[in-house]
């Protein structure tokens, strides 16, 4: 049986022939680090700046263009002489995170493919690697290291139990299986493309974010007021305490056994996600004796209540199913509109209310449920709750549609990087 051949199982069809298997060592070659910590930084000033790994982690893109990124300065009283200029940053260099609590984030990875003449250094826990030239085409090395077969085995070098970490020797191990210089450029820009859409979705999302938080405030502090059918204007807003128009109730307080299939269960982490798709569930059996008192349906309110507190979720769907302690529950009732509450929630008035009723000397901090229920509420006519939480509601449908599409392109995204690299 001959040997077999390495090529992906999908690629651009004006390419054909084997991809070359080479050592991350034989490739590039390490360069020297600083080490400094945030505190050594700023935002305000100076003429050079700093790569930390905490940030490749949590918020630069995969090709790190400066002019698109929010990148720090090291503080001007520093002396930072003793970095030749070899050890600067460049063009084409791929600096790895060296450290992390994540399996899947050791040794994260950003390529430099944009500088704008700035002067840069790779900083705390990070390695600097820099290719040898005419080897990698500008943006593919990016894009190969957040490949499958090679974060597989950059885990396998990983050291560590609670805090992992990989060393320049153990990354030089490192096989990368990669095309010709053409092929390489054919599949940066595909990727770039690919990335430059996803992040024009990220970035609607946030402009309707934005836009409806702005639309809140103004509806909540009755800058706008919306209109009877008729065009008459509805009567003055009244205020109520929240335990006088609503029910509130906690969940249970026995850690559930799941089950693949049975009663739906929620949690806090689902509610402060707003992700509701992976659903876990209990027994029939559980949920009859667990929840004897009370039980979550549609048109019911959650409320989470210990650690992150104050965020809600309207149950707008048919449902009969339970819930964890760490919510509340808020019943649903024909003296107000639930949808409408559901957001009322989220205003700054409310907020302050559950803030400072909050055990803030408990850990996680939390609020009773009948501290809750002295929360004072603003409460429009039920027509005009209504007018309010379907004006509203239009906004969460076009940012869950965003989220939407911006997940699909996501998972798109990683089947072709499955089948485009090998």
């Amino acid at each position: 049986m001959g040997k077999q051949k390495i090529i992906p199982q999908m690629r651009f069809p004006e390419f054909e022939g084997e991809w070359v298997n080479k050592k991350l060592g034989q490739i590039y070659k390490f360069k020297i680090t600083n080490s400094l910590s945030r505190a050594d930084l700023n935002y305000e000033n100076g003429s050079v700046k700093n790569i930390h790994y905490g940030d490749i982690h949590t918020q630069y893109a995969t090709l790190f263009d400066i002019t698109k990124e929010s990148v720090p300065y090291i503080n001007h009283e520093l002396n930072i002489t003793k970095y030749s200029d070899e050890n600067y940053c460049q063009e084409g260099d791929l600096i790895f995170a060296d450290a992390s609590e994540d399996y899947n984030d050791i040794g994260k990875c950003i390529e430099i493919v944009n500088l704008n003449n700035e002067k840069v250094q790779s900083g705390l826990h990070t390695l600097l690697a820099r290719p040898e030239k005419s080897i990698m085409a500008i943006g593919f090395a990016g894009y190969l290291m957040k490949s499958g077969n090679v974060k597989l085995q950059i885990q396998r070098e990983a050291q560590g139990t609670k805090v992992l970490s990989i060393t320049s020797g153990r990354l030089s191990k490192i096989e990368l299986i990669f095309p010709a210089l053409p092929e390489q450029q054919k599949i940066a820009s595909f990727f770039t493309a690919i990335d430059q859409k996803i992040s024009q979705l990220k970035r609607k999302k946030t402009l309707l974010e934005q836009y409806k938080k702005g639309v809140i405030q103004k509806i909540f502090s009755q800058e706008i007021r919306f209109r009877g059918d008729n065009g008459q204007e509805f009567p003055r807003w009244e205020k109520k305490l929240l335990r006088k128009i609503a029910k509130i109730y906690d969940g249970t307080h026995q850690t559930p056994n799941y089950v693949i299939t049975g009663i739906p269960f929620y949690s806090v982490e689902q509610v402060t996600a707003n992700d509701f798709q992976n659903t876990k569930y209990i027994s029939e059996d559980v949920f009859k004796k667990e929840n004897q008192r009370v039980k979550l349906g549609k048109g019911d309110i959650l409320m989470t209540r210990i650690g992150d507190i104050g965020t809600a979720k309207y149950i707008d769907w048919d449902v009969n199913a339970s819930f964890y302690v760490s919510l509340a529950l808020i019943k649903h009732s024909d003296l107000f509109n639930s949808n409408y509450l559901s957001h009322y929630i989220s205003t700054q008035n409310f907020q302050k209310e559950l803030w400072k009723r909050t055990i803030h000397v408990a850990f996680p901090k939390k609020i009773n449920l009948g501290e809750i229920g002295e929360c004072e509420v603003e409460l429009p006519p039920l027509p005009e709750q209504t007018k309010i939480a379907n004006f509203l509601s239009v906004i969460d449908d076009k940012i869950n549609h965003t989220q939407t599409q911006i997940e699909k392109a996501e998972v798109w995204k990683k089947g072709l990087m499955q089948r485009m690299f090998v």
